[in-house]
């Protein structure tokens, strides 16, 4: 089950294709700095821990992997646009390291595997740029590439713009990876939601989430796992993962996503603690999954991510009114208009997804002195072949609240008796992978978001027992 797509056997990664990307944007946003131009990144290393000679959890560089599809610590890509030539430098070998770590990747090996013009050793980096024409653009000067710093250009905005824009629009290759990502992630949360007998604390989710993750051949996450129950729920980035889930406090959520190849998934899903959804929380659920589905609606090429978000807030008002929590006195353009919602929905309704989890070219504007838009991470068009997350939700902290029930101009569409019903939900998200086609969506995520199924799940698992054992996969 460790296997990548078998859609992609026998293929690259398309790095020179991403080069010539970069270098697209690169002319479209400066042209006169485009006449024989080159791209110089440095991947990371491994790193030891201070006072100590085990080494840090290593991850790849993005913009050196967007460039050259290499995982190889201690390596170089070199782009040079008038050539049209990619070369990858491979770390110069360790005769010592060979009996800790096994034979290195050799040239022959590494051009079948990657799709570069040659493959050299980092002894030959300095040669071939003090050569080059003119000094390429990098990323930045660091402890990886420090010793060729008088012969680079750094943090170019241009070289930055063109860098993430190039990242912006999905090949089939990457979207082949984030659909297997998102289909790792689908069964891990589908474990999750099938043994919560034997999850009796927030650490249990995670953990079970992480070994279905590893089953599958995904070893890294997107991001730290996000576990929480009960009043938790309402905090957006619960990392602790540490308290118990006791039948009191009903609700679950689950934010999570496992890796592949570098490439990211990132998925929300919420259940009942034993199954049985009560009352309020099965309201805000079903309020935030028709946030979600309205969306959808309207998601497709050319459509502003503003529009979207704002449309998720007037869903989630007008929602409001009917339980009551907002008073049916005052219309949605009202409360609207007065961002009483600000609080209940304080994210942006999702992000820019690729080899991070929040990934590039999503403008966000985080001065805005608009609450619905403040903390909002895409604020541009929709296109083809961008990936988003389509993330909705609601949330009942008192933190969060504080200001808006102690301010009259908020507070007077608020009915705090209703409100006092529902704090012990903490919060509802439902989150989704979403790729931008040429004539509206397609949804990575596959694992179910219908509450009833969800429930059938839980109560399914209660009925195998405790004791039960399962692999999902």
């Amino acid at each position: 089950m460790a296997d990548g797509p078998r859609s992609l056997e026998g293929k690259k990664y398309p790095a020179k294709k991403h080069a010539q990307n970069v270098l697209f944007h690169f002319d479209k946003k400066n042209s006169k700095k485009a006449q024989n131009v080159s791209f110089f990144i440095s991947g990371e290393d491994l790193e030891l821990y201070k006072y100590c000679d085990q080494t840090r959890p290593f991850r790849q560089n993005r913009y050196f992997f967007y460039l050259s599809g290499n995982n190889i610590p201690g390596s170089h890509v070199l782009y040079e646009s008038d050539k049209d030539k990619l070369t990858i430098y491979l770390p110069n070998v360790d005769k010592e390291d060979i009996m800790w770590s096994g034979l290195p990747l050799s040239r022959e090996e590494a051009a079948k595997k990657f799709d570069a013009d040659e493959i050299k050793y980092a002894a030959d980096i300095s040669g071939n740029l003090k050569a080059l024409k003119n000094k390429p653009y990098t990323t930045d000067i660091n402890k990886f590439n420090q010793d060729f710093s008088s012969l680079l250009i750094e943090k170019d905005e241009d070289f930055f713009y063109a860098l993430d824009e190039a990242r912006a629009f999905k090949d089939e290759y990457e979207i082949e990876l984030m659909r297997h990502a998102a289909k790792i992630t689908d069964n891990c949360h589908l474990a999750v939601m099938s043994a919560l007998p034997i999850e009796t604390k927030e650490t249990h989710i995670h953990a079970e989430f992480m070994y279905h993750a590893l089953r599958q051949g995904a070893k890294n996450q997107s991001y730290d796992p996000i576990c929480c129950s009960g009043e938790s729920c309402s905090t957006l980035h619960w990392v602790k993962n540490d308290g118990d889930i006791t039948p009191d406090k009903r609700s679950v959520l689950i934010d999570a996503g496992a890796e592949w190849d570098c490439y990211a998934s990132d998925v929300t899903r919420c259940f009942p603690v034993n199954g049985e959804w009560t009352k309020e929380h099965l309201e805000i659920y079903n309020l935030v999954l028709k946030m979600q589905e309205e969306v959808y609606k309207s998601m497709k090429p050319g459509i502003e991510w503003e529009d979207l978000h704002l449309k998720a807030h007037r869903v989630l008002i007008e929602g409001f009114k009917q339980l009551g929590i907002f008073k049916e006195e005052y219309t949605v353009e009202e409360i609207f208009k007065a961002k009483a919602s600000a609080r209940f929905f304080p994210h942006g309704l999702g992000h820019m997804l690729g080899m991070d989890t929040h990934d590039t070219a999503g403008y966000a504007n985080y001065s805005d002195p608009d609450p619905l838009l403040c903390y909002l991470r895409i604020r541009r068009r929709l296109e083809p072949n961008m990936v988003v997350t389509n993330e909705p939700g609601c949330y009942f902290s008192p933190f969060l609240l504080e200001e808006t029930l102690n301010d009259p101009s908020k507070s007077k569409y608020i009915n705090k008796e209703v409100l006092d019903r529902y704090w012990y939900v903490g919060g509802v998200r439902i989150e989704d992978d979403v790729l931008i086609t040429r004539d509206g969506y397609e949804i990575f995520t596959k694992v179910t978001k219908d509450p009833k199924e969800i429930s059938e799940i839980v109560k399914a698992a209660y009925e195998r027992g405790e004791k039960s054992y399962h692999n999902v996969i």
